[in-house]
């Protein structure tokens, strides 16, 4: 092996373990409070909060919390006291997000105001890392917008507005812009969105304190056309950002250059398994807190597919698809300390708990399952 190659790898390795050190440190805060987003259905309506101990395994106590018109999102305020959600279905141009004060101790959610994200159908939102501005997306009407943050967790009316263009080559799916999600660069300079109408993922620049959002140059990068990005999740290191594609059934792997806030396309890989032929719409990604392993949901085939990451270039290699044990899994959520996996499948209304091998990031059902509703979106809070 050449000496570079050789240098090339044992950088990466110690990269590896940099990364994991602080996931290995926490997992002695193991005691968490799992916030679940339903869409209104009989049994269930708003937020649930339960409680998980990543040191057993164990998720109980799901409660209602809340009440917000369906819930497709949450996100939490850096200092772990506030949490908002993204509203959807209210009506043509009536979408909203809704703040909430947190007790940890208890998980309960206190209301605080509900501001118009000015669009319909905010499906994602998500808070800056300053704690100034929550950014979200208007989904049907195709808009990105920021709400500024009040010293008290309630929200200002929108600060910034921006109107995205362009459509694609689905007639039915992309005659338009649909930004379905968002996540924000480590240094808090760059949000990237991923639109599954233009077959783009754009970058903005992100000026929290001024409460401004404005187009960077470039201002997108493209994926194939009828790939239709609807997910994405950035790495711990900040220079890999992955997208997972909602109409071509795969994983996007980008390198991020975050000085210049450029996308470059590394490779494009399947999220099913050669013998799949049913219809499948992949929906949630995310990267586990060590940034060695890579999951993300498949609809129709009703599996979480597993990928393990390069750690030197971002790469992907597919590993397995574990069935979710239900129908639809829209969303799931990776506990804090990396041992856990909670899927959520939407319509057939379960939550289902898997461990996850930390070496090899497998996953498997620890058998237990929890019936709520129309589960839509999870988030883990550190409890107290």
């Amino acid at each position: 092996m050449k000496p570079a190659r050789r240098y090339s790898i044992f950088l990466a390795s110690l990269l590896g373990l940099l990364w994991l050190a602080p996931y290995v440190t926490n997992a002695s805060k193991s005691d968490c409070i799992v916030y679940v987003a339903t869409y209104k259905s009989k049994s269930a309506a708003g937020i649930y909060a339960g409680r998980f101990d990543a040191a057993s395994g164990r998720l109980s106590g799901i409660s209602f919390a809340a009440e917000t018109v369906n819930p497709s999102c949450l996100a939490t305020h850096p200092n772990g006291r506030f949490l908002y959600a993204s509203n959807n279905y209210q009506g043509k141009g009536a979408g909203s997000v809704s703040a909430f004060a947190m007790d940890r101790k208890t998980g309960k959610l206190t209301f605080l105001n509900t501001i118009p994200t000015r669009g319909q159908d905010p499906y994602f939102l998500a808070v800056d890392k300053t704690g100034k501005a929550v950014i979200a997306v208007n989904y049907a009407s195709g808009s990105v917008v920021l709400l500024p943050i009040k010293e008290d967790g309630s929200l200002s009316e929108v600060s910034a507005f921006i109107q995205r263009q362009g459509s694609s080559i689905d007639p039915g799916l992309q005659s338009g812009p649909h930004p379905h999600s968002l996540t924000i660069s480590a240094d808090n300079r760059f949000v990237l969105v991923a639109d599954r109408g233009t077959d783009q993922v754009a970058v903005y620049r992100l000026d929290p304190l001024k409460g401004s959002l404005t187009p960077h140059e470039p201002p997108d990068v493209k994926v194939k056309p009828g790939s239709g990005p609807r997910h994405i999740d950035i790495h711990p290191n900040g220079k890999f950002v992955y997208a997972i594609n909602e109409l071509s059934n795969s994983v996007t792997a980008f390198d991020f250059d975050a000085t210049k806030g450029i996308l470059t396309e590394v490779q494009t890989v399947p999220t099913l398994p050669k013998d799949f032929t049913g219809r499948n719409l992949p929906a949630d990604i995310h990267v586990h807190p060590s940034g060695m392993f890579l999951y993300g949901s498949n609809r129709g085939h009703d599996s979480i597919a597993v990928f393990q990451i390069d750690l030197e270039n971002g790469a992907l290699r597919f590993l397995q698809c574990v069935a979710t044990q239900g129908k639809s899994p829209r969303a799931f959520g990776i506990d804090p300390t990396g041992s856990y996996l909670i899927a959520a499948n939407q319509t057939s209304g379960n939550l289902v708990v898997f461990r996850i091998d930390r070496k090899t990031g497998g996953l498997t059902p620890t058998g237990q399952t929890v019936d709520l509703g129309t589960p839509v979106c999870i988030r883990f809070v550190e409890a107290q």
